[in-house]
């Protein structure tokens, strides 16, 4: 049985915690909470955290990662509580994999094994699981370590199974490959499914607006508040992780698109962000990106730094031109005069909006803020027939609808905002509408 494939029909697994502090002057995130992180990421793959420690850390040793003084001293600890795994919150080459497993005498997984076995488990749909399949098969790829089933061994034979034929190593690195290609074959179909969703979703001229942030900021709370979804949301890391569309009405205006993406985390697995990159296209395409925050964590400016360096990596956020709110998230359990104070940061910067997903506090700004930023095409008068129901019923779904009145006659004179693309096809369905309106 090993650490990267948790039986739940087994007994759960002691794990020692291990974080190498590579700290700098000027790291934004102190290295007691990295560690304390990593033993959130090892209780979220049910892990039984039994010791956690930090391992000063000032130069990497090829072999180990660590010096042979704090190897043996883990090795001595692994034997004395009788663990079944250690967890090294750091990226190990195979080779220092292998060798602090010989010296210890127990499994190792590195940060980037845990993450990807998380998100294994994780992944509900068939793009989910393909995606998260292609990641640790990227990552296994380097290290071969015969964990999985599917690289059966071969065997030796006779008679024309005779001869050296492909030595072990090669057979595996054949079959990885052709099951690589495979998956990337099957998620380019996913991807031209998302493409055309994608198009059709443009012929219905919605604003589409993402919610991105630090995972465990309580996107997935803030979603259901605000679409009434039913989207599994707990305290845990990466609770969910496969996206999630709904519609989202706005106040006074037009629909919008929500969509709910995976929680991002600090050093996020080379192999992840490539995987999910069909997923994470939505998040490039927005036209809004909500980066939820959670401001009652004394970590929030480094898990805001490190979000935005995802998005930097995926072409998206405000560097690519994209307008970004940030939601502060949580606010119900900072004190009242916290929550004072940062409303009224909040707004002395225009650029956040201090939200309780959780009771509701601040949902009313939010929902007013987007419609504010979704709202900003020019500003028409209207002239429609009062019996035209169907081009007023147009202008609600497509448009924001600041004023309506009676005019002369019959006709009805309403005022609204129509985006670009909104006010060509209204031209196409409408002509009459705009030219009375000039006219005037």
């Amino acid at each position: 049985m090993t650490a990267t494939s948790v039986d739940r029909s087994v007994p759960v697994q002691s794990a020692l915690v291990l974080h190498p502090d590579r700290s700098r002057k000027g790291d934004l995130r102190s290295a007691q909470a990295r560690l304390a992180e990593a033993v959130g990421l090892a209780e979220a793959l049910d892990l039984s955290v039994v010791e956690a420690r930090i391992a000063p850390l000032r130069a990497p040793v090829p072999a180990t990662l660590l010096g042979a003084g704090k190897v043996t001293e883990i090795a001595a600890l692994c034997a004395g509580l009788e663990l079944d795994v250690v967890v090294i919150d750091d990226a190990l080459s195979p080779v220092q994999q292998r060798n602090l497993e010989r010296a210890w005498k127990v499994k190792v997984i590195d940060r980037t094994g845990l993450i990807l076995e998380i998100f294994a488990r994780r992944a509900r749909t068939r793009e989910g699981r393909l995606q998260v399949e292609l990641a640790r098969l990227a990552y296994e790829a380097s290290r071969l370590v015969r964990t999985w089933t599917h690289l059966e061994r071969q065997r030796g034979g006779f008679g024309t199974m005779g001869g050296p034929g492909e030595t072990q190593i090669e057979t595996d690195r054949r079959l990885i490959a052709e099951k690589v290609a495979k998956l990337k074959r099957e998620l380019a179909e996913v991807r031209r499914t998302r493409t055309l969703a994608r198009r059709a979703r443009r012929r219905v001229p919605f604003p589409t607006i993402a919610l991105v942030g630090y995972t465990n900021a309580g996107k997935s709370t803030l979603f259901n508040r605000l679409t009434d979804a039913e989207v599994t949301a707990k305290d845990m890391l990466f609770a969910t992780l496969d996206p999630t569309m709904r519609r989202l009405k706005l106040p006074g205006g037009r629909p919008a698109i929500l969509s709910d993406t995976v929680g991002f985390i600090s050093s996020l697995p080379h192999e992840l962000v490539e995987a999910f990159r069909a997923t994470l296209d939505e998040v490039r395409e927005a036209d809004i990106i909500l980066h939820v925050r959670d401001i009652a964590s004394p970590e929030s400016e480094a898990e805001a730094a490190d979000v935005r360096e995802v998005l930097a990596e995926l072409g998206a956020g405000e560097e690519a031109g994209q307008r970004v709110l940030e939601v502060w998230n949580k606010t119900d359990l900072l004190s009242h005069e916290a929550r004072a104070f940062l409303a009224a940061r909040a707004g002395r910067e225009g650029g956040a909006v201090a939200v309780s997903a959780a009771t509701g506090d601040g949902i009313g700004r939010l929902t007013e803020r987007l419609a504010a930023l979704v709202d900003e095409g020019p500003l028409l008068t209207l002239s429609l027939a009062a019996s035209d129901g169907e081009g007023l019923a147009w202008l609600y779904r497509h448009g924001r609808v600041v004023s309506r009145e009676a005019g002369e006659g019959d006709d009805l004179v309403v005022t609204a905002r129509l985006d670009a693309a909104a006010l060509a096809r209204f031209e196409q369905l409408r002509p009459s509408a705009l030219q009375a309106a000039a006219a005037e």
